[in-house]
């Protein structure tokens, strides 16, 4: 009798165990904030997203205002074109704000961060925001690092 009782306790604490890993990897994958869909799209063009997925926040001042809701190349440009949907209540940001992809955390998650311009017209459902900065890939920036390192050796010599 004594024994079935531990071995509730056990499971209980297990399937409690289950339920906090699996909020804990909603947070982490950015599933449990969904938006409500309301909002408008805009759309900006990067040489690089990096590993920026659909779904990543969209922030300004650290402040999310919106999620990616689309990822797609054009074929002309060969640049990746990122559709952002912002919330309907941040419709005042103004049209030649700059859009860069930056690194959050330990484990790489990119973003959209937005800053503002000075412009006093404001973006809009279909507007493009053409100032941007690709993300920054590790791999590229350890290869120009040692390229650098290799020039500067043959320059001794």
């Amino acid at each position: 009798m004594h024994s079935r009782t531990i071995e509730i306790l056990v499971g209980a604490f297990m399937a409690a165990g289950l339920v906090a890993f699996f909020f804990l990897a909603m947070q982490v994958s950015n599933l449990s904030a969904s938006s409500n869909g309301e909002g408008y799209e805009v759309t900006a063009r990067f040489d690089n997203i990096g590993s920026l997925k659909v779904r990543s926040p969209v922030t300004m001042a650290g402040v999310r205002i919106g999620r990616v809701s689309k990822i797609s190349f054009d074929r002309t440009t060969y640049e990746a074109v990122v559709t952002m949907r912002v919330e309907t209540e941040y419709n005042v940001i103004p049209e030649d704000s700059f859009a860069k992809i930056f690194t959050a955390g330990l484990l790489g998650e990119q973003y959209i961060g937005l800053d503002p311009g000075g412009s006093e017209k404001y973006l809009q459902q279909g507007s493009e925001i053409s100032l941007t900065q690709s993300a920054l890939v590790l791999e590229e920036i350890i290869g120009q690092f040692l390229f650098s390192k290799a020039e500067e050796g043959d320059k001794v010599e």
